[in-house]
């Protein structure tokens, strides 16, 4: 047990919230809204890999936000060999940030896990994603009341796994990084950020892909009982 740890960051998006899941459906949604003729199957293979690519540009400050939602969906589309014109393209990428709030799938044994550890600690929110859209996450899934703050990327300027956010974090919750632990799916994002600035660290491999590493790793959120 961490008996030295009074603060407990999450990361939002892999960690809490299920994103996978709830991508899934907005994509289905808005693309019955749109009468697009997509095998959605077929279009997240190529999808999310790209995906993961923009936000790895966007964390490194190599690509815009714009550009991001713009060029992961451009490229999924070519990927697939539908023709989609950049209005429909520009539209889709605001339905859907619009519409992914809407589902509110959490990961297993999240209720539980946050009411146990709430009992004990301070709780808290850092995350690269964007600040409309995780507010809404927060409040549509139930679980905003349970953190004490928040911290976005877009409120410190910079991205995980940049010290500075985690700094900031630590600064508006009036923690110590060695009184801090942060919880998270990213080894590069959350994982090693955090540990670079002295913070303690549990990474949630929820695809449970046993990558090597020294770093605490949990598959399924109930797996915190045995570290907090």
């Amino acid at each position: 047990m961490n008996y030295h740890i009074k603060h407990v960051f999450f990361d939002l998006d892999h960690t809490l919230w299920d994103f996978d899941k709830n991508s899934r459906l907005t994509f289905q949604k808005i693309f019955n809204l749109n009468k697009l003729e997509v095998n959605l199957d077929d279009f997240l293979e190529i999808y999310e890999p790209i995906n993961l690519k923009y936000w790895k540009l966007y964390r490194e400050e190599k690509v815009s936000k714009s550009a991001l939602r713009y060029g992961r969906l451009k490229e999924a589309f070519d990927g697939v060999g539908v023709a989609v014109d950049d209005s429909l393209i520009n539209n889709l990428s605001e339905a859907y940030i619009d519409q992914l709030s809407t589902f509110n799938n959490l990961f297993d044994g999240t209720f539980e896990i946050l009411d146990y550890l709430s009992s004990k600690y301070q709780l808290h929110i850092i995350t690269n994603g964007f600040e409309e859209a995780q507010e809404k996450k927060l409040a549509t899934s139930n679980i905003k009341h349970y953190f004490k703050t928040v911290t976005n990327s877009e409120m410190v300027g910079v991205k995980k796994p940049n010290p500075k956010i985690f700094n900031f974090a630590l600064d508006i919750a009036k923690a110590k990084s060695s009184e801090s632990i942060m919880i998270g799916d990213s080894l590069e994002a959350d994982i090693e950020g955090a540990h670079k600035i002295g913070m303690d660290t549990i990474h949630f491999d929820y695809k449970d892909s046993d990558i090597n590493h020294n770093f605490k790793r949990i598959t399924a959120l109930k797996m915190l009982n045995n570290y907090l």
